[in-house]
């Protein structure tokens, strides 16, 4: 059977859509007048991301990290529960929240039906299963551990959801501290200023270097602050342009590595994104060339990626994973020792897996003092800002008391 998506008219002229399964768009006719409804489009819901239909459900989208958490621990607890895979998949598509999702799954599972396995019916929709994923299901499927590694997948998903909620929330604070000091003092130079320095203007008077400087800065930002947000959108849209090309965007990235916070803090999120990536893929029977192909493919930095493919190259001319990474000089110490005591004792998986939370607390720690560090800064330089102004008013003040004196 085939997933429908329909849409029709019931005996008062409203419009009803929704998805059917049916063995031919014949039978999703019948099916819909059997529920005294008027079909007006039945198509196929089952086409490739590429392939959509003109009329009909958009699958296209892909899902996000707590609806396709959500999706595979159903589909573990149902396949546990000795369920087979096109039942799960029936059963998990009559509990989905969306049409899109649920479409998605009727899909999948008529790729199911037609003889394909999981992770092939699963191929059809790259956006919403990556390859991390199918290769994931595809060792579980060959191994006969499916609901084992959707489990552990569930979990995977979760954690690094979690993990990026986290990292989140922590910048949220300082992001909206820093854009609304740097709007109250573009609103203090643009407009209260302005005022305030005209009457020391309309006084004659030689004013302090300070008020001075204060003065072209406020009649900057009143007449040209527009076109300085202008320039700094259109460096941002050029720069994005500059570096389509990826070796371009490799060297920027590179760079990137190379500042002295920033960049240590970037190498830590991508290789515990790494070891966690690599740690599921060899749990679930993933042959490691393999797994370091794809985990390498999860990483975001270009520079990093493209060491961890040298990295699998020689794992696959015969060296040893850590001699391997070590070799690219992009992962801490601390990783290759406990990634060559996983070797040593057979158990790279756990060590991996270990290692990944290590380096996400770490993580975690030092983006937690950086974000106890920045509130005090922003208040420093607050402060600063409001001093310069008080004093740059001040200072004319004083001279004209000195004058009258």
């Amino acid at each position: 059977m085939a997933a429908y998506a329909y849409l029709a008219l019931d005996a008062q002229g409203r419009q009803h859509k929704g998805l059917l399964e049916a063995d031919s768009p014949r039978q999703a006719r019948a099916l819909l007048r059997e529920r005294q409804l008027s079909p007006l489009q039945v198509n196929a819901a089952r086409a490739r991301e590429d392939e959509q239909p003109r009329h009909g459900l958009r699958l296209s989208r892909g899902l996000s990290a707590a609806e396709l958490a959500l999706l595979t621990r159903q589909l573990a607890t149902l396949i546990q529960a000795a369920l087979p895979i096109e039942e799960a998949l029936r059963a998990a598509a009559a509990q989905a929240a969306s049409a899109r999702v649920k479409g998605m799954l009727l899909a999948v599972r008529s790729g199911v039906l037609e003889g394909q396995s999981l992770a092939q019916s699963l191929a059809a929709f790259p956006a919403a299963f990556p390859e991390l994923y199918r290769a994931t299901v595809a060792a579980g499927e060959h191994a006969g551990h499916l609901g084992l590694v959707l489990e552990q997948l569930a979990d995977y998903t979760e954690q690094r959801q979690q993990s990026r909620q986290k990292i989140q929330l922590a910048l949220l604070y300082p992001l909206i501290l820093m854009i609304a000091s740097l709007t109250i003092v573009g609103f203090l130079l643009g407009y209260v200023v302005p005022d305030v320095v005209k009457v020391f203007v309309n006084t004659g008077q030689s004013l302090p270097t300070l008020t001075r400087g204060l003065i072209a800065v406020s009649a900057l930002v009143k007449h040209w602050g527009w076109l300085i947000l202008l320039l700094l959108a259109g460096g941002l849209v050029l720069l994005r342009l500059w570096l389509r090309p990826p070796a371009r965007r490799q060297r920027w990235h590179a760079l990137q590595l190379r500042l002295p916070l920033f960049g240590r803090l970037l190498r830590a999120t991508q290789t515990a994104r790494f070891a966690s990536t690599l740690a599921i893929l060899c749990r679930s029977g993933v042959p490691l060339v393999e797994a370091l192909a794809i985990a390498a493919a999860v990483i975001g930095n270009l520079h990093i990626r493209h060491k961890v493919m040298l990295a699998a190259q020689q794992v696959r001319e015969g060296s040893s994973l850590t001699r391997a990474l070590q070799a690219s000089e992009e992962f801490p110490p601390m990783m290759l020792h406990m990634i060559a005591s996983g070797e040593k004792s057979g158990e790279l998986e756990q060590m991996l897996a270990r290692t990944a939370r290590n380096q996400e607390n770490d993580l975690a720690a030092q983006v937690a003092l950086l974000v106890g560090l920045f509130e005090p800064f922003m208040l420093v330089f607050m402060g600063g800002v409001v001093l310069l102004i008080v004093l740059a008013i001040l200072l004319p003040i004083l001279s004209l008391n000195q004058l009258v004196g």
